[in-house]
């Protein structure tokens, strides 16, 4: 993604020093002689807001603070507007304050033209920014004190100015209960001018909105709800004295006299679910509610958080940001989760802080509570909010295969080239024996596109999908689909304004593939809002090439999963600086995400400053290599990340997942080792290499049995291992024990070209565990229909530690899809300490030969290595509409 704008880490700490800041004040306009110095503004006990006006702009003039230059040198302020806000508040102002700082807005004249802010501290550190499309641009300093700097650049703008506002915040709580009434699951509630609703649906959902102004409303212009739960009218309210309640069917609502507060109650009406500590509290823009905070409760959500997945002590911000660094959130969702069995969606499209100390403080910027309660563990919750807000697209299978994306088409950094250099590239793939799904052939900013059909054909031949980016719209997705583009990129120059803005783009972009052709959209964008995971890959924007950026995104991806974020992800490597050794270490661990991309054309070597481009094959040996086992290995599991696919549709959880997730009862689960490994679905533990070592330590393996991917070594856990062997080549890859991983076959480099006459299962015995393979075409939306089949596998064998043999049995693919081939054989890893006596296919035994190549060579047969206890087992063809079981016995 090349911005050319919207990049408030480009402003780094020394930038500010250099930069004095001037605008012109409302209130006290300097003298021509001191034109230079910066107007300012202060806050405090007896000023409660600052008000001031900027010149105004014929055009735009820079597109980053960095570029402003000092106030000496602009004394007119025809570059960049500057103001200095010093916030001296009274003590405990921030203590219990919704809005948790000092809200800065600037709104211009014209609102079709682009202002962009940014805000630093005393020490040149960056503390907020406003850089969207959004009018007016608003951000709070948080816990303001001391002098800030207030720099406004006018990036795309005609004969237009803005006026700037900051505020102390002063907050109101509500008082006691002063109207109750209600039935048939919706009641109304006051206290004085608050008015409150209370709604319950089928599945325990409760929705409670509130508002001191006593308008009850959706969100303006709001797109983000899909479908509203089912109302429960069977409820029933009574008096308790000190509190009404409302029953529901799970759940009861306390709504709490003297003063007014609320607590939701299991349906014992014992056993908090959440309560309450202390009334609603607002201010002039802005409304925070407190809860109670249990003993070990944990809290997760918030959609991308860069860095972190487990929030409890930490404080979670929501809203638009395009900062690419850990601790931004530009794919965030006003959405969290506890472990006390709950989860809030805030039916929102404005910025929030969510405070998980102790009590709980969560506020929204906006003098309104509309949130929706879900109930249920962690995975239930995840579930009831996708059905919200929508659950996770299914993707095409090409979009689980490796992305490329570069300009071809009037590239700066790479001189100039034509839309149809991207085949030379993609017959590079085909030439190195490397999966390629699809590729973005131009970069919408400048870069353009020629021969389009011609170069969709040609990708197509080589088995990969067109795709384009914009950073302007789609005025002409029928045509692009019509000339085979089926992958979307949307940029923040056109979707950086975020929440509905942004989720209105990204449902834009997927129809407008939908609209034209019969394939399904495949849409990724950077910044987005509560919703996106029903239409976009979302990915966490620029960054640099560090072996830090690499250890961050880690419980970055796994966290996004804990809101319904079937995919995020982040370029393979970086997008403007290149080094083998960390590329090869960030593809390893990518390979088991199911979305990844090169950002091929922009980057230069850290090393020489010279321009190299980052196809997996151009840093040669034993890079190539390397890259290339772990794409290979990426196509082979395609069939294990497909069906998680599916199964995101239906249950909202996506394949990378936190171990907390899945050992919700396990507190090492949220300890310093498990923060940096994540789970590729039930079955894969990834520990990836984030520093300059060959040597893993701090490895944690939950509960059960534990199979070293690459060595067969068994841990059995919980335990953590340290001193793990890890070169170059080797990504710490464990497979746990009882796993049933369906595969492709060795060598399988597309989805369209593969063997589908064939298909492996990967099998790690333990006790009786099942499977269940889901296939369709791959490319249509014919699924939706029905088009597709399913396959149960059971494996029956001794628990672990003890002595007997393994029986397989394989279903039939039950339905249809196009494509579908009516037979296929069976390629079984059973992996084992010994070797069986006989392998046993139906009532016919099956040939034992001496080697894997045998076994290649015979077509159907078994084969023990000796060294590693795991057994090969090759069936002959076998009808998909027919089951069959193969034993192995001892």
């Amino acid at each position: 993604m090349r911005i050319l704008k919207k990049r408030p880490g480009q402003a780094a700490v020394g930038t500010l020093s250099v930069i004095v800041l001037a605008l012109t004040a409302l209130t006290a306009p300097a003298p021509r002689a001191q034109a230079a110095a910066t107007p300012s503004g202060t806050l405090d006990s007896t000023t409660k807001n600052v008000t001031w006006q900027s010149p105004v702009y014929a055009k735009g003039t820079v597109d980053s603070p960095a570029k402003c230059g000092t106030a000496a040198e602009d004394p007119e302020n025809a570059v960049c507007s500057r103001f200095d806000l010093t916030v001296d508040p009274p003590e405990g102002q921030w203590d219990d304050n919704p809005e948790g700082g000092v809200p800065v807005s600037i709104q211009w004249e014209t609102p079709t033209d682009d202002f962009d802010m940014y805000i630093y501290d005393s020490a040149g550190k960056q503390v907020a920014s406003s850089a969207g499309t959004a009018d007016p641009e608003s951000a709070v300093v948080p816990k303001a004190s001391g002098t800030y700097h207030v720099v406004v650049v006018p990036y795309d703008v005609h004969n237009n100015s803005f006026s700037g506002k900051a505020y102390l915040p002063e907050a109101t709580d509500a008082g006691n209960l002063t109207g109750f009434s209600g039935s048939h699951g919706r009641y109304e509630i006051a206290a004085g001018a608050l008015k409150a609703r209370a709604e319950f649906f089928t599945d325990d959902t409760l929705r409670l909105q509130a508002s001191p102004d006593g308008v009850l409303a959706d969100p303006k212009d709001s797109h983000m709800i899909r479908q509203q739960p089912t109302a429960q009218p069977h409820t029933k309210s009574f008096d308790a004295g000190t509190y009404y309640g409302i029953r529901s069917k799970g759940v009861v609502l306390r709504v709490y006299k003297k003063p007014l507060r609320f607590g939701l109650y299991r349906a014992d009406n014992r056993t908090a679910v959440w309560q309450e500590a202390d009334p609603l509290r607002w201010t002039g823009g802005g409304m925070r509610q407190s809860l109670k905070r249990g003993a070990d409760e944990q809290f997760f959500g918030g959609g991308e958080q860069n860095g972190s997945f487990s929030h409890r002590d930490r404080v979670m911000n929501v809203g638009n940001n395009t900062n690419w660094n850990e601790g931004g959130y530009n794919n965030s969702q006003p959405f969290y989760l506890s472990t006390a069995g709950y989860g809030v969606f805030r039916n929102t499209m404005t910025p929030g802080i969510y405070d998980f100390a102790s009590p709980v403080r969560t506020g929204q910027q906006e003098r309104r509570l509309d949130a929706y309660y879900f109930t249920g563990d962690t995975k239930t919750v995840i579930g009831k909010y996708t059905s919200l807000v929508g659950k996770p697209f299914m993707p095409p299978v090409y979009g689980l295969e490796p992305g490329s994306a570069d300009c071809y088409l009037h590239n700066a950094n790479r001189g100039e080239r034509h839309t149809l250099d991207a085949l030379k590239v993609s017959d590079s793939y085909v030439d190195n024996g490397m999966p390629l799904g699809w590729m973005l052939v131009n970069d919408g900013y400048g870069c353009g596109y020629e021969n389009l059909p011609e170069t969709g054909a040609g990708l197509n031949k080589n088995h990969a999908q067109l795709g384009l980016w914009t950073q302007n719209g789609l005025p002409d997705e029928a045509a692009e689909a019509k000339a085979g583009v089926r992958v979307r990129k949307l940029d923040v120059a056109w979707v950086g304004g975020g929440y509905g803005f942004a989720l209105d783009a990204c449902d834009q972009a997927k129809a407008g593939i939908e609209n034209n052709s019969d394939a399904r959209g495949f849409v990724w964008l950077p910044v987005s809002w509560a919703g996106a995971q029903r239409c976009g890959v979302l990915w966490s924007g620029d960054q640099s090439l560090s072996w830090d950026f690499i250890r961050w995104q880690i419980p970055t991806y796994a966290g996004a999963t804990m809101s319904g974020i079937a995919y995020n992800t982040g370029d393979v490597g970086s997008i403007y600086r290149h080094d083998p050794e960390m590329y090869s270490r960030d593809l390893q661990w990518k390979a088991f995400l199911p979305a990844i991309m090169t950002m091929d054309g922009w980057a230069s070597d850290i090393t020489t400053k010279q321009p190299h481009d980052q196809q997996p094959w151009l840093d040669g040996e034993p890079y190539t290599s390397i890259n290339r086992k772990y794409l290979m290995l990426k196509e082979r599991l395609l069939p294990y990340m497909y069906t998680l696919s599916k199964e995101a549709t239906r249950t909202g959880v996506g394949a990378v997942r936190p171990l907390a997730l899945e050992y919700p009862d396990d507190p090492a689960a949220l300890g310093p080792d498990a923060k940096y490994e994540f789970l590729a679905g039930p079955d894969f533990l990834v520990a990836p290499v984030y520093s300059d070592t060959d040597v893993r330590n701090g490895i944690y393996l939950p509960k059960g049995t534990w199979t070293d991917y690459w060595t067969g070594k068994t841990y059995q856990g919980p335990t953590t291992v340290n001193g793990y062997k890890a070169p170059l080549d080797t990504l710490p890859l464990f497979v746990r024990g009882g796993s049933i991983v369906p595969m492709w076959p060795e060598g399988t480099v597309s989805w369209e070209s593969r063997d589908r006459t064939r298909l492996g299962y990967d099998i790690h015995p333990q006790g009786t565990t099942e499977y269940t393979l889901y296939e369709d075409d791959g490319v249509t939306r014919k699924f939706a229909e029905g088009a597709s089949a399913t396959q149960h596998v059971r494996v029956q064998a001794p628990a672990h530690g003890k002595q007997g043999g393994t029986t397989v049995r394989i279903g039939a693919s039950v339905g249809s899809y196009r494509g579908k081939v009516s037979a296929r054989s069976y390629d079984l890893t059973v992996h084992g300490e010994h070797a069986p006596s006989q392998v046993v296919m139906g009532h016919s035994r099956l040939h034992r030969v001496n080697s894997a190549a045998e076994l290649a060579k015979a077509g159907s047969g078994w084969f023990t290595d000796p060294a590693t206890g795991v057994t090969e087992v090759r069936t002959p063809s076998v009808p998909t509409g027919r089951g069959f079981t193969v034993e192995l016995r001892k």
